[in-house]
């Protein structure tokens, strides 16, 4: 199973710029963890432990919504990763996520970058920037998302109102 996760783990951009030594270094520090279909990864709300790679199978990730509805806001499958904001912060759960399949997932926790931040400084300073570059491009990304929807609502209301 160690050569699976350390040759999952190269395929990562979290990753994937590496070495070998220092890959097989993160691997020796990850849980591997396995889902049934329903299960539930973790709750909305529930504060961060870490990420998630998914080594095999889907995973939702859904968001509760407050009239008890819920929102599926993506399926993630394998080779994606989640959760990773838990690494930086142990800020609650945006959202829920669940097996939709038999999962195993590689998990990255918050108490082991710390540890190797101690360890081998270089290296988990390395992981934080690339972290850093990582949650900076996805919140771009929704940041541009959020303005294409206030646009695409405020031409719809100036319609309404003409």
């Amino acid at each position: 199973m160690q050569k699976t996760i350390i040759d999952r783990l190269k395929r990562v951009h979290l990753f994937a710029d590496l070495a070998d030594r220092d890959i097989k270094k993160i691997a020796q520090i990850t849980h591997i963890r396995t889902y049934e279909p329903g299960e539930t990864v973790f709750y909305q709300g529930e504060p961060g432990a870490g990420m998630y790679i998914i080594e095999s199978g889907m995973v939702s990730i859904v968001l509760d919504l407050a009239d008890e509805d819920r929102l599926k806001l993506t399926d993630l499958e394998e080779g994606d990763f989640f959760g990773e904001l838990a690494l930086l912060d142990e800020s609650p759960r945006s959202a829920e996520a669940i097996a939709q399949t038999p999962c195993t997932l590689i998990g990255f926790f918050r108490p082991d970058l710390l540890n190797l931040l101690e360890r081998i400084p270089r290296l988990g300073a390395h992981l934080v920037l690339e972290l850093s570059r990582i949650v900076s491009a996805r919140l771009r990304n929704s940041n541009d998302e959020v303005q294409q929807l206030k646009i695409q609502l405020l031409r719809r209301d100036s319609k309404e109102t003409s």
